[in-house]
């Protein structure tokens, strides 16, 4: 008889099929001088941009190592995704990687998990070369091995590289959790249309929410 499947997305995490996804929060899209800002002129690092790194710093950085900290201590396996390429010169990138003029080249201070949040032990850090994790690296694969049908998903930018892993995540099977508040992009306005958009492809959990579900399960 077939194994019955889940008729809602609003199910607690089982730790021991669960993981939590840091998606590109690396260098290069945290620090004033990563790759991604370091032509920016000083104006539009405060302006233009002023949303975004103050986001990051009062919210979802401060939200990440929460989440960090819960999952660890739950024992639930914490994974981590970069943008980063097999090369040095980047001829491996994604085709829209290459015309963005992303390279994040292998190795480089760019490609590496902010401090704030570093991979300790033998937590698995996977570079990709294109906006969806799923496309670019053999996470699935992973996954599977691990035993994991139920992701979490924090990071950056909320409305490209983050919500292209939630919509695949679903396609492959996977239940997403997305945890809103521990997500940024370059303003409040995309990063709400972003949240709503994907809605229907997963349930969206806060992240005080989420620490206090894995701590009665």
């Amino acid at each position: 008889m077939a194994e019955p499947f889940p008729t809602t997305r609003e199910i607690p995490l089982v730790p021991a099929q669960s993981a939590l996804l840091y998606i590109d929060v690396q260098n290069f899209s945290v620090r004033h001088d990563g790759g991604e800002f370091k032509d920016v002129p000083p104006a539009d690092l405060t302006g233009k941009y002023g949303y975004y790194f103050d986001r990051l710093e009062t919210v979802t950085i401060p939200n990440m190592q929460k989440l960090q900290k819960a999952f660890r201590a739950a024992g639930i396996e914490v994974m981590y995704t970069t943008i980063e390429s097999l090369t040095l010169d980047g001829r491996d990138r994604s085709l829209d990687y290459k015309i963005t003029g992303f390279n994040v080249a292998k190795g480089s201070y760019d490609g590496k998990v902010i401090d704030e949040i570093a991979p300790e032990g033998d937590e698995i850090v996977l570079p990709k070369s294109s906006s969806s994790v799923f496309v670019s690296t053999h996470i699935d694969y992973i996954l599977r091995n691990l035993g994991i049908r139920q992701l979490v998903l924090s990071g950056l930018v909320t409305d490209q590289c983050v919500e292209s892993a939630v919509r695949d995540a679903c396609d492959l099977g996977y239940l997403v959790t997305l945890v809103p508040d521990a997500c940024a992009t370059y303003s409040q306005t995309r990063h709400d249309t972003s949240i709503s958009a994907i809605s229907g492809y997963c349930r969206q959990v806060s992240t005080e929410g989420l620490i206090a579900e894995i701590a009665t399960s």
